[in-house]
């Protein structure tokens, strides 16, 4: 995508060729928030990661559970979405949760899942799944660092809240 705007992760670092409209710096700000989250980089925080979810599943219709997978020393293997359920609810598996850690050799992980109705208060459901896949995980020396509930524009640590 040529926009004629250019932009860099470095302050000030931003050249404009031409005129930018709001979608230009909208597209330019998706490119650069991919950018920043994508495989090799190091996440500082759990909260750091959070910026990141409402930007990917804020929109999505339907609830999905994704996995930050990261290494000993906190670099992003993956982040990929592992389930889909409806509206409302996604069947999680911690099978295959473990599964996907061992084969990318993951030291932590960090959950997300959304909230289509835009209710940013963790379920019951939601606890139960996060102590589950912590238990499973801690079996073989995986950490869970947090689990997210995003709702909106909003990503609530389930961490922060006791639960994680």
């Amino acid at each position: 995508m040529n926009t004629g705007f250019i932009a860099s992760d470095q302050i000030g670092e931003y050249v404009t060729e031409r005129s930018v409209n709001a979608q230009d710096i909208l597209a330019m700000a998706k490119q650069l928030i991919q950018r920043k989250y994508q495989k090799g980089r190091v996440i500082t925080s759990p909260q750091e990661a959070a910026e990141y979810f409402p930007f990917k599943l804020s929109e999505l219709e339907h609830e999905t559970f994704w996995v930050m997978f990261l290494s000993n020393s906190h670099r992003v293997l993956a982040f990929e979405k592992m389930f889909v359920g409806t509206v409302n609810q996604s069947a999680v598996y911690p099978r295959e949760v473990v599964k996907r850690s061992l084969q990318l050799n993951a030291s932590a992980l960090i959950f997300a899942h959304n909230h289509p109705s835009g209710n940013e208060t963790p379920s019951r459901a939601d606890i139960e799944i996060t102590q589950k896949l912590k238990s499973a995980l801690s079996l073989i020396d995986i950490t869970v660092l947090d689990h997210f509930v995003v709702a909106g524009d909003t990503a609530t640590s389930m961490a922060d809240l006791g639960h994680c």
